[in-house]
């Protein structure tokens, strides 16, 4: 007899099924033997951490004696979870890029990629090594079939090493594609607006100021420059960080992307729910040379979705949602992440 975990994750594929149909419902789907489908994902996953001490950070609240009992058991448990929405969020074939943050260290990922429903999937991955207080990384896993791997690097992002905590890295990771182009993926987690938003702000131009340099940097070395940007950003497409600085650059395409599936989530209005107010500080932009429907490879502006699978969710008041979270508070809820996933695709 089938489990009740192997039948909610089939009805979860059937979900994603439906989802990646939907996607197409207002222009008409290319042909399989005309182009090929890239799917790229971006998911803050809240604080993936495993249960072991990392000696130099400050990681105490989860290991299993803290206040949190962050367990063996739920570590697992939110590892498979992360593994079956990559799965159903890649419909009949794997999502080929995969960009997080928050994630602990390399062994998460490895964890991820080998101990889970993923590892039949081949996956690679590349793992930052911050020096942020928590020792919070951004990873990237990818399929080196669609996406062969040539280089990767993070950047830091200047701070003031008397008055300021060092913040987050950047993650550059540059592919080769089947169309033989080189695509350049920047992944990034701004610092928060802990503190407060407009005191905060500064820290953030910064950094979208050293992405910019970086993109501005390897365009010179392009013939055609590609480029994808993702994360947390902890600002809004409105923001200045967003709005002047990488907009400058970049076509800022998560800006009014919708859920998928459609159907029920008409309330969900970003990625992230906080004070009963949706938020759209997770972020996806791309070169506009990559809008060219006759670019080898290319995408649309509603190619961009927020991925609001059942699983992701819990309902908070009649027609209202929010993330289901892993914790409120000290108090472990038993979700995933308190942030949706973004995916956008592409075609060649």
């Amino acid at each position: 007899m089938p489990t009740l975990r192997s039948l909610l994750f089939a009805l979860l594929v059937l979900a994603a099924f439906c989802a990646e149909a939907q996607i197409f419902s207002s222009t008409t789907r290319p042909t399989a033997t005309q182009e090929r489908r890239m799917r790229v994902l971006w998911w803050n996953v809240e604080n993936l951490f495993d249960t072991l001490h990392d000696a130099g950070f400050d990681d105490r609240e989860f290991l299993p004696e803290s206040d949190r009992r962050w367990t063996s058991s739920r570590y697992w448990h939110k590892q498979g979870a992360l593994a079956r929405v990559i799965v159903a969020a890649g419909g009949m074939q794997p999502v080929d890029v995969v960009g997080m943050c928050e994630v602990e260290n390399d062994s998460v990922i490895a964890h991820l990629t080998h101990r889970t429903r993923l590892a039949r999937l081949g996956y690679k991955a590349v793992v930052t090594h911050s020096t942020d207080r928590r020792g919070i990384d951004l990873a990237l896993l990818y399929q080196p079939e669609t996406f062969a791997l040539l280089s990767w690097s993070q950047h830091s992002v200047p701070h003031d090493s008397l008055r300021e905590r060092p913040t987050r890295p950047l993650l550059l990771v540059s592919g080769r594609l089947p169309t033989g182009d080189t695509l350049d993926v920047v992944l990034a987690h701004f610092p928060s607006r802990r503190g407060g938003a407009h005191l905060t702000e500064p820290y953030r131009l910064r950094a979208a100021g050293v992405a910019v340099a970086l993109m501005d940097s390897l365009a010179l070395r392009r013939t055609r420059p590609l480029f994808l940007l993702m994360g947390d950003l902890n600002d809004e497409p409105s923001n200045r960080s967003v709005s002047e600085v990488l907009a400058s650059r970049l076509v800022p395409i998560s800006a009014e992307a919708r859920p998928l599936p459609a159907a029920g989530n008409d309330d969900i209005r970003g990625t992230y729910f906080f004070r009963r107010r949706w938020s759209r500080i997770d972020n996806l932009l791309v070169s506009s040379t990559l809008l060219s429907p006759t670019a080898p490879l290319h995408t649309r502006p509603d190619a961009c979705r927020i991925l609001a699978l059942p699983e992701l969710l819990e309902e908070v008041n009649i027609g209202e949602h929010r993330p289901r979270h892993t914790y409120l508070g000290p108090r472990y809820h038993g979700g995933i992440s308190d942030h949706l996933p973004l995916l956008i695709d592409l075609w060649y």
